[in-house]
């Protein structure tokens, strides 16, 4: 066998990241699926929910700031703030993922996910939580399109502390239980690492200086 025999396979692009995006998208998907099988009949308050919901006291007014973190008035400016950012390095497929991927995580949620799983409270479907959908998957699209591992371990530790004081203002408000929240986490994640799996492979192809992570094979033409 010649020594270059190897350069008559065709050209393949392969990315580090896509079998740990799969193994994402795969482990949060799982867990959007298993927290219903702990939704009692009648799908109302599991113990767990009622647990944290009986501890929590009146406090209406924290409560809505708290919460208010999870709404389209906070969400969309940050996603504005991000796309401009990717837009303004030219890293345009990154900004297009950013700018349209927590809006596909929330349609699917709305039209699939919640009358899937069809978990009624008061004039709504609970589960998952839309409002933590969309939180959960601007942040998770902005870490995984910054390519950075400094700052993706500080989005996801930002992120999480933002989640639960959403968590604790739905719950103390009464709009969701906290099994609501824990798979509109795990659905946004999974729904954005998989859209994020073939994104990646063509930003690395076409959006210039796009950074590669550790081990990345160089990019074949």
């Amino acid at each position: 066998m010649s020594a270059e025999s190897p350069s008559a396979a065709p050209p393949v692009v392969r990315t580090a990241g896509g079998a740990a995006l799969s193994l994402l998208a795969l482990s949060a998907a799982l867990l959007t699926v298993v927290v219903p099988l702990t939704f009692p009949a009648g799908k109302g308050a599991t113990g767990v929910d009622s647990w944290l919901a009986e501890r929590l006291p009146d406090r209406a007014d924290a409560y809505e700031m708290l919460a208010f973190p999870g709404t389209a008035w906070a969400v969309l400016p940050l996603l504005v703030v991000a796309v401009l950012w990717f837009a303004r390095r030219r890293l345009w497929w990154r900004a297009g993922f950013v700018l349209l991927a927590p809006e596909f995580a929330v349609v699917v949620n709305t039209r699939a996910l919640k009358p899937l799983w069809d978990r009624p409270l008061h004039d709504y479907l609970a589960y998952p939580s839309g409002h933590t959908v969309h939180l959960v998957a601007a942040v998770t699209a902005v870490a995984l399109a910054a390519e950075h591992r400094g700052f993706r371990a500080v989005a996801v530790g930002v992120g999480a502390v933002v989640l639960a004081g959403v968590t604790v203002g739905m719950v103390g408000l009464g709009h969701h239980y906290v099994t609501d929240v824990v798979g509109g986490a795990a659905a946004a994640v999974a729904l954005v690492a998989v859209l994020y799996i073939p994104v990646r492979r063509i930003a690395l192809r076409a959006d210039p200086g796009t950074p590669r992570a550790p081990g990345d094979p160089a990019v074949q033409p």
